[in-house]
């Protein structure tokens, strides 16, 4: 019994040390040709081999798969994923809709501060406070009324006093209908030489003043803009209404430098001297003055 029992172990032990050297065993993979029995091609394989090889291509593969999804846009094609610019897309779109929104009321705010301005009428209450929390910047706005203190009475009167004797029209005076010319102080529109002066039988309705190139056209008082378009004949002109019923009109210019609704300031830019058009030869404006839709001479007015 007992010599049985050793061989029994013997060959159990011999078993399981083929099972392991087994693995090491080799074989030969042949392709054959399957009407020639041709070898095209062998392998020599064992069982390691295989299980080593197989784990590396497993491990690649999710290496590469783990890249795909974390590294690339492909992650957005695959079910449960969102593209990682969306979120940020979101975020600005939030972002510019709560801009808009604020600047929407602000803007109505204001529309109805104005039209309260226009009809003389006081600002509502809950108009006079700033919409921005005082917690939010320390100050207290809410203290801030519309109401004219003693020192601000005290400003005007020194603002006043210093434009007591200024050329300007004041608006008052400007909206007079009974406005005389002997109210008004003309800005020299260009300092250069007068080449042609007024002539009315001859259709020339105003004066021609040459100059250098490049130099600026002024106006010659205050007004709004009331044409600022090219010609044929005259080349870019520009047109400004005054207080007064008068018209000042600047004839081939270069360049335009205020468009048709602007108000402009007395001794402000307009344009640009040139030679536009068709009746023009050199640099020089041809410089129109008008009074209650009469063409008068610009001489009698303005020292060129």
């Amino acid at each position: 019994m007992a010599k049985k029992k050793a061989e029994a172990d013997s060959s159990t032990e011999v078993k399981k040390v083929k099972w392991y050297y087994r693995l090491r065993d080799k074989y030969r993979l042949i392709i054959l040709n399957e009407d020639t029995f041709e070898e095209k091609l062998s392998f020599r394989l064992s069982r390691l081999n295989v299980f080593v090889i197989t784990g590396m291509l497993a491990i690649v593969l999710i290496f590469f798969t783990t890249y795909i999804i974390a590294f690339t846009t492909l992650r957005e094609y695959i079910p449960g994923y969102m593209a990682g610019n969306v979120q940020r897309d979101l975020y600005e779109l939030q972002f510019r809709a709560d801009s808009i929104e604020e600047a929407l009321h602000s803007k109505d705010l204001f529309i109805q501060n104005l039209k309260h301005v226009i009809a003389g009428e006081d600002l509502p209450t809950s108009t006079q406070s700033v919409s921005m929390p005082d917690s939010a910047t320390g100050k207290k706005y809410v203290a801030i009324t519309n109401a004219r203190s003693s020192a601000d009475s005290v400003l005007r009167s020194e603002f006043d006093k210093q434009n007591q004797f200024n050329l300007r029209v004041s608006d008052k005076q400007a909206a007079a209908k009974n406005i005389t010319l002997t109210h008004l102080r003309f800005f020299t529109p260009l300092r250069g030489i007068v080449t042609n002066n007024f002539n009315p039988t001859q259709q020339h309705f105003g004066i021609d003043i040459a100059s250098e190139k490049n130099e600026a056209v002024k106006a010659a008082y205050d007004g709004t803009v009331i044409f600022s378009e090219w010609t044929a004949e005259t080349g870019y002109v520009i047109a400004i209404q005054h207080p007064g019923n008068i018209i000042t009109i600047y004839k081939h210019n270069s360049v335009l430098l205020r468009k048709q609704g602007a108000f402009v300031r007395a001794g402000e830019s307009i344009a640009i001297v040139g030679e536009s058009g068709e009746f023009t030869s050199g640099p020089h404006v041809h410089f129109e003055l008008w009074i209650n839709g009469k063409a008068v001479n610009p001489a009698d007015y303005i020292v060129f």
